[in-house]
């Protein structure tokens, strides 16, 4: 019965195995990198409103710039990924970001530290679609989409890493550069990914290199104990070389779906950057010291973790469309509760302190949770939205319009803030979650389907 299937047929049978759990692990690792390094922007931006007296103009280029790298990186390195291989453009952008960051933390002043930051949205926005891609073409396909949460659940744990570093490492002198040296990490974690993790089987069908195809694919049942066919090289069709444009995602058969989930990229991706990379320069505006709005992120951050893994759970047995509306819906009570905190502590419990942090914290987890589960979702149906040829391609055209409203929303926080307040900010992120919400019901549904190929 085997000889029967193709060779993405035999990978959707297996189990889940060591070999996918190295993949995943592979991967997963790299996208905690990514999150460390967006995440640490947020608390040296605090520091350095303070340590080189930044205006909230300068502050906000120096938080959306790494976004302008981010919507380049991830437009190109989609277009790569279908050209010359998943593994070897994440490797490449591993290494671009890493050094960058690296170099960052030399920077004497702010136009060198925004050059720098640019050159990490470069790698980093193309590195994300291309790692979900890949685990997402590897995952059996009964809990495809479980798998794709699970990675994106290791940007929490790079996140929680971003914001113990900032707690502990960016207030003491210097500090803020330490933290950027650590950036560096992912350079030589390059090396790894490019030697270690395995090219999608699909993507090597589809260049013609059966061969190759045929070694990770009985490498992959020979760690499930599965006995691979005897004659192997007849079973897939050799799919057509296929060079895709950006003008094939306007076609008849994709124009719905790319509307679709451009809007919804772009609407998670302005209120969440708006709100997380602003978090502690916001809170230390506010009245709290430098250490403890470190300290009420780091506590919004560990919220993250029970929502990927409820939107794990859920992807699943509910499906990728109800789990993600659910979820952004999750999102836009947290965001206008975030917003309404203060005035509501104040309201309970005028002038106590205490109960304004707890109020305004418990805010806070509320929409880290909802929204981390959201972006779980959102990276699980990305991948499936569009067939092998085109699907890297799409996946990052979709991100690099995302990455124009994460650019745009760090600009726009201050002057929001200056003219009408935070409860006016954060009802301007539910508003976009909404968006992101209504555009998600129009998304195609691949529970428990396989990947197209064509």
């Amino acid at each position: 019965m085997s000889a029967l299937l193709t060779r993405t047929e035999r990978l959707d049978r297996l189990p889940y195995t060591r070999r996918h759990n190295k993949l995943l692990i592979g991967s997963g690792v790299g996208w905690a990198l990514d999150a460390m390094d967006i995440g640490l922007i947020s608390f040296i931006m605090a520091a350095l409103a303070k340590e080189w007296s930044l205006s909230g103009g300068e502050l906000s280029l120096l938080g959306s710039v790494g976004f302008v790298g981010m919507a380049f990186g991830a437009s190109l390195g989609g277009l790569l990924a279908d050209r010359i291989g998943r593994r070897q453009v994440f490797a490449l952008t591993l290494l671009i970001y890493g050094v960058a960051t690296g170099l960052s933390a030399l920077s004497t002043g702010l136009v060198a530290l925004i050059a720098f930051r640019f050159v990490v949205g470069l790698g980093l926005g193309a590195e994300l679609p291309v790692a979900s891609t890949l685990v997402s073409e590897f995952a059996p396909r009964k809990i495809r989409g479980r798998v794709v949460v699970a990675l994106e659940s290791f940007w929490a744990v790079g996140w929680l890493a971003a914001a113990t570093i900032g707690f502990f490492v960016v207030p003491q002198d210097n500090g803020w550069r330490w933290a950027l040296a650590l950036g560096a990490i992912p350079a030589a974690y390059s090396l790894i990914v490019r030697f270690g993790l395995p090219e999608s089987v699909r993507f090597l069908e589809a260049k013609g290199r059966h061969a190759e195809a045929e070694r990770v694919v009985r490498d992959f049942e020979s760690a499930a104990g599965i006995a691979s066919p005897t004659h192997a090289a007849a079973e897939s069709p050799v799919l057509p070389t296929v060079t895709s444009t950006r003008r094939d995602l306007w076609g008849d058969r994709f124009r719905v779906r790319t509307i679709a989930l451009w809007l919804t990229w772009f609407g998670i991706n302005f209120a969440y950057y708006g709100a997380f990379i602003w978090l502690p320069t916001l809170l230390f505006e506010g009245g709290m010291t430098l250490v403890k709005s470190f300290e009420f992120t780091l506590y919004m951050t560990l919220a993250q973790l029970p929502g990927y893994a409820t939107a794990a759970f859920l992807i699943e047995k509910w499906g990728r469309r109800p789990t993600l509306v659910t979820f952004l819906g999750g999102s836009v009570v947290g965001a206008v509760a975030f917003g309404l905190a203060p005035g509501l502590a104040a309201a309970v419990a005028p002038g106590d302190e205490g109960t304004g942090f707890a109020v305004t914290l418990a805010a806070g987890c509320v929409l880290s949770f909802f929204n981390l589960g959201a972006w779980g979702a959102l990276y699980a149906i990305t991948p499936e939205v569009y067939p092998t040829a085109m699907r890297a391609t799409g996946a990052g055209a979709a991100t690099a319009f995302g990455r124009i409203a994460a650019m745009a929303a760090p600009l726009v926080v201050p002057w929001v803030v200056a003219a009408a307040g935070r409860p006016v900010l954060f009802g301007l992120f539910g508003a976009m979650f909404t968006v992101a919400m209504i555009a998600a019901w129009f998304l195609p549904e691949y529970t428990d389907r396989a990947l197209d190929e064509t």
